[in-house]
């Protein structure tokens, strides 16, 4: 087996440093890699700002980075369930950046696709769509968003080969293909690892060449 792309948690994990932009896939419980996120906790890393849809609960998944207080900043939209995100935003401890939820999978699909900004119709007129560039096409107003880079991935896929070829389960592919290629080093999470040519083609939806580094899921 070809081990180049092949690490321990603790390996990749320790690719991240002070004060990185990290990426991290799922949605609620789909599709997150946990394992990371577990080992990013206890890695002591600081200043971190964390590119996600949400932040878990309290002292949950990603909570337990602001409970640890590595967190400087959030970039994302759905951060209410986390009571301690809104406590730490409040007291000004942390920084949030809220983004419409389409916007937010559409800006990280451009940078992944190397558009730097588009307009959209989303948060036209309203808050979050404040103090930003707008203009009009065919009479309507359109909101300027960039695209949202990062420097570290955690993304979580079912089944991957040794070159890092991604295949995901259902639903919890959600924001993780996007991500992988929008950071400039991703770490992906599977469940099993193959040798090339055991994955069917037709199911590969991330392709090794966005993908740095594998972990293995410990099996319970």
């Amino acid at each position: 087996m070809n081990n180049k792309k092949i690490m321990s948690i603790h390996n990749a994990i320790s690719k991240i440093r002070d004060g990185d932009r990290i990426m991290v896939g799922g949605f609620g419980l789909s599709g997150t890699p946990f394992a990371l996120v577990d080992a990013l906790a206890k890695s002591g890393r600081k200043n971190l700002t964390i590119i996600s849809n949400d932040l878990g609960g309290p002292n949950e998944g990603l909570g337990m980075l602001l409970t640890n207080g590595q967190i400087k900043a959030l970039i994302g939209n759905y951060y209410n369930w986390n009571v301690d995100a809104v406590a730490a935003y409040n007291k000004g401890t942390i920084d949030v950046t809220l983004i419409p939820q389409g916007s937010f999978t559409e800006s990280i699909r451009a940078a992944g696709m190397g558009i730097p900004a588009y307009y959209t119709l989303a948060s036209a007129g309203t808050e979050l769509g404040e103090g930003k560039e707008t203009k009009k096409f065919n009479g309507r107003t359109y909101v300027l968003e960039h695209a949202i880079h990062a420097d570290i991935a955690l993304i979580e896929a079912d089944r991957a080969d040794t070159l890092g070829n991604l295949v995901y389960c259902k639903t919890a592919r959600n924001f993780n293909p996007s991500m992988a290629m929008a950071a400039k080093y991703t770490i992906a999470l599977v469940r099993e690892i193959v040798e090339p040519g055991e994955l069917d083609p037709e199911a590969i939806i991330t392709p090794h060449v966005y993908v740095n580094a594998i972990t293995k899921e410990e099996q319970k």
